[in-house]
């Protein structure tokens, strides 16, 4: 009867001992941007937010297709504000100031494309911003 009391103490003691050695879980920062983008519809929608999906440290993104701006939540230790812009890039439209990829636009299909801009040359390299 002693070896068991003996037993369901230690027992007692290893396992408050490990509940209070460990470290306190604290979430990481977390930043909010927003980015006007180029998007002409839900599909456009579908693809950025399928893009930032993908992207290592973005938290969640949502796309307002009235104002074409996409809010973007990130880990700031994981990612950073040019890494997300590039992907919206390399997705085929405009993040802020930095155009599209002038090969992934060329993919998008008709509706997915900024009204009254011609394709480019395939040896150019961005897309003019308008």
């Amino acid at each position: 009867m002693k070896l068991k009391w003996f037993f369901l103490l230690l027992t007692g003691m290893i396992l408050s001992t490990n509940i209070y050695s460990q470290k306190t879980f604290t979430p990481a920062a977390i930043t909010k941007i927003s980015i006007k983008t180029s998007a002409q519809g839900s599909a456009c929608k579908d693809r950025i937010e399928r893009a930032m999906a993908y992207q290592i440290g973005v938290v969640s993104s949502c796309l307002n297709l009235v104002n074409k701006v996409i809010i973007v939540s990130y880990k700031p230790s994981k990612t950073t504000l040019e890494k997300i812009k590039k992907a919206i890039s390399d997705a085929g439209y405009d993040a802020d100031g930095l155009a599209a990829d002038a090969k992934a636009y060329a993919k998008l299909p008709a509706n997915s494309k900024k009204p009254g801009v011609l394709v480019q040359a395939e040896n150019s390299e961005k897309l003019p911003n308008l």
